[in-house]
Parts: C-alpha cells; sequence; structure tokens
C-alpha cells in the first residue's frame, strides 16, 4: 500500500471487504466494553501512551475488537514514538476502509474495519520507508491473537 493508493480509497471508493458486519448500536453496546464503544463507534481516541499495545511488540497478530476481522501483522508494526500503536502496513488491502476526516480543525486520513465500519485511528504519511506510512491505531480497537 502507497500514500497515493490511501489517497484513491479515500477519495473514490474503498476496497470490497471479504463480508460485512452491521449491527445495532444497541447490539454493539452489549458487546464491546465502554471504552471500545467509544472509539469503535463513536470515533473516540484513548489517551496517548497509557493504552495497551503502544509499547508491545510480541509477534501474532491484530484484529478488529469489534468484529475480529485481521488487520495487522506484528511484523508491521513499530515505534512511532506518537503514543499509540503504528504499523507500516494493514494484512490486506481491503482489511481497511479510508475517509477524509477534517475534525478538530485537522485534514488528517481516518481508517475503519472495513468489515464492520469500526474506527481505528487515522493513517499519515509520515511513517519508515519505503511507502512512508503510519497508521496510527487506538489499542481499544484491537485484539492481538497470538501465534503458537
Amino acid at each position: 500500500m502507497r500514500w497515493i493508493d490511501v489517497i484513491k480509497y479515500a477519495t473514490y471508493s474503498n476496497p470490497e471487504p471479504a463480508r460485512r458486519l452491521e449491527k445495532t448500536e444497541d447490539e454493539w453496546r452489549q458487546q464491546l466494553t465502554p471504552a471500545q464503544f467509544h472509539v469503535l463507534r463513536e470515533k473516540g481516541t484513548e489517551p496517548p501512551y497509557r493504552n495497551s499495545y503502544c509499547r508491545s511488540y510480541e509477534p501474532g497478530t491484530y484484529a478488529c475488537a469489534g468484529c475480529g476481522s485481521l488487520l495487522f501483522d506484528a511484523t508491521e508494526k513499530y515505534h512511532a514514538i506518537s503514543g499509540w500503536p503504528s504499523f507500516k502496513q494493514p494484512i490486506a488491502k481491503n482489511a481497511i476502509s479510508y475517509t477524509f476526516d477534517n475534525s478538530h480543525h485537522m485534514n488528517r486520513i481516518e481508517v475503519r474495519c472495513n468489515v464492520c465500519d469500526g474506527h481505528l485511528g487515522h493513517v499519515f504519511h509520515d511513517g519508515p520507508a519505503p511507502a512512508a506510512l503510519r497508521y496510527c491505531i487506538n489499542s481499544e480497537s484491537l485484539i492481538r491473537l497470538t501465534t503458537l
């Protein structure tokens, strides 16, 4: 994935997900913790550095806390000093959807789970080479799956 791909997806159309999952807000509220609901369904942001995966670099994969869809591999995680878990690439092109976000007087690109439409965080063009992407993701939106 390259920055130009991110811009094209946000501007025109996101890749088709492998499946779709839709629930009512009440169903989401029953399934998720209050913190997960705030991030995934209300586009909230958890406090920097005081979250589960900011300083965690164990092997495995990261899935959406809402629907369990695979989003990131731990081999793509790096220390960005941003306060939130940061990844260089998603696990698959169709795992993430992209939307322009001009809230809080900023111009950003929001990233969402492409299956359940849960808010994950944002992607920036200031990451490491070669693609220079930094997926800045809320820990509350993720579940780390361990590798055996």
